[in-house]
């Protein structure tokens, strides 16, 4: 089976979207590098990348830490993720492949 050349959009990602491209996509949305509204859907593996360059060098800013962040970023930031935490679980998604190794 190959790989997809297209991002699926993170409102059809697996797991709710909580992947590691959900998670630049949400974080592009907390630094406005993209508008709440865009879903990557149809993005190639290159331009994913580049976005992930620019969100990397907003987190460099802030010392990588959502405690780094000013207040409005750091609100926005508990927002959007915490709605996709809501919207994820709904959908099924506990959390527990991510948390697995720290037993």
């Amino acid at each position: 089976m190959s790989r997809p050349n297209k991002y699926v959009g993170i409102n059809n990602d697996i797991n709710g979207g909580m992947t590691t491209i959900g998670k630049l996509i949400r974080d592009a949305w907390v630094f406005g590098l993209l508008p709440e509204s865009e879903t990557c859907e149809g993005w190639n593996l290159a331009r994913l990348d580049a976005l992930l360059q620019q969100v990397n060098d907003e987190w460099d800013k802030y010392g990588c830490l959502v405690s780094g962040l000013p207040d409005d970023l750091r609100e926005r930031h508990d927002r959007i993720h915490g709605e996709a935490m809501d919207r994820a679980r709904a959908a099924g998604w506990s959390g527990e492949l991510e948390t697995d190794h720290e037993e």
